[in-house]
This record gives C-alpha cells, structure tokens and sequence, in this order.
C-alpha cells in the first residue's frame, strides 16, 4: 500500500489481494481453512459490480469514495486485486499523515468455491468467483486475514465474508504540503568577519 498526501487530499494505491497466495488459515463457513482466490474472480466480480465504496473499519455509516463518483478506481491483473483512492475527508487525511492507516479489506459475498481436503493440512478452499461488497481502510482493527461476519442488506441476510492481507504502508507527501526548508541571509554576516580579518 502506498499512501501519499497532496494538495487536493490523500491518494491511496496497491493491492488489496494477490491471486493464487495462500492466506493464512481463516475462518469460513466451511470452518478453518487455507483460502487462494483464482485468476479472474476479482475481474468477473468487478464486470457486474454497482457502486464499490471506500469505508473505514467496515463501517458503512460513512463512505469516503466510491466508484460512482470516481475516487475509487479497481482492477484485476496478473497479480491481483489493485486499487486506487483519492479521499479528501479532512480527518482521514490527518490520519493518513500520521501513519495510523495499517492496510485495507474487502469485504465479499456470493462466493463461489471449491474445497480440497488434504493430509495432516488444514482444507484449501480455492475462490473462483464472488461478489464484492466493499473497500475498507484498516485503522483500528488488525489487518489479518480471518474474519467472517453476517450481515443484514435490503432484508435479505447474507454471508459477508471480511478479508485483509498484511502489508507495510508506504507514505509520503507532497513538496506543496510540506513546509519549505527555513534559510538564512548570512551575507551581511560574512562581510563583517571577513572585515575583522583584514
């Protein structure tokens, strides 16, 4: 993840997943498994999506972006689940600026999968397709890959499955942010020792 600080508020950039990466063990509604998601599913689910929004720990009382306006921009290639945020909330931007963003989740639901039994290890689950449901910014929680959830949309009680993936947030900001560097005239300065050497 990098985040970076601008003039018009803080851009966020990476992937969110990477196909074919092995999770960590995560809790499903199979139970404890290995989860790999497959090449395409995030392209499939993107293709039929409405409006994706950008929420803060899985809170959607407030939306900081979305696809539909244009502040949220997301794509599968060959490495994974890439997105890009411009959020110009004043309050995000401070907590951009002072490190606390630790990652970001998806959460997804109408998951379409396989599973593997295997010896001695836990079942692997492979995802080869989904619905994505939304993009959040990971503050407050950890940013581990082993959550699931049930949550009430349009009357209709679904599976929300919440996963995140560790990552080391890059930030920077802008020059136009950062104050300029403070110099001093020292000419007057210099003339007078060179005076008093002659």
């Amino acid at each position: 993840m990098k985040i970076e600080v601008r003039a018009d508020g803080v851009h966020i950039s990476g992937y969110v997943n990477v196909t074919e990466k092995p999770s960590r063990p995560v809790i499903t509604p199979h139970g404890k498994v290995i989860e790999v998601i497959e090449p395409r599913a995030f392209e499939k689910a993107l293709a039929r999506a409405g409006d994706i929004s950008v929420t803060v720990d899985h809170d959607s009382t407030h939306i900081y972006a979305s696809t539909r306006e244009g502040s949220l921009k997301m794509f599968e290639d060959n490495i994974g689940l890439h997105a890009d945020v411009l959020i110009v909330d004043p309050a995000i931007i401070e907590i951009a600026k002072q490190g606390k963003i630790k990652g970001w989740s998806f959460g997804m639901y109408n998951v379409v999968d396989s599973l593997e039994q295997r010896a001695d290890k836990l079942p692997l689950r492979r995802i080869s397709d989904m619905d994505i449901d939304h993009l959040t910014l990971v503050v407050k929680k950890n940013p581990v890959y082993s959550a699931t959830s049930v949550e009430v949309r349009a009357e209709n009680e679904i599976d929300l499955e919440l996963r995140a993936m560790d990552i080391t947030p890059q930030i920077t900001q802008t020059a136009e942010d950062t104050p300029p560097p403070v110099s001093f005239d020292i000419k007057a300065y210099k003339e007078r020792t060179d005076k008093l050497r002659k």
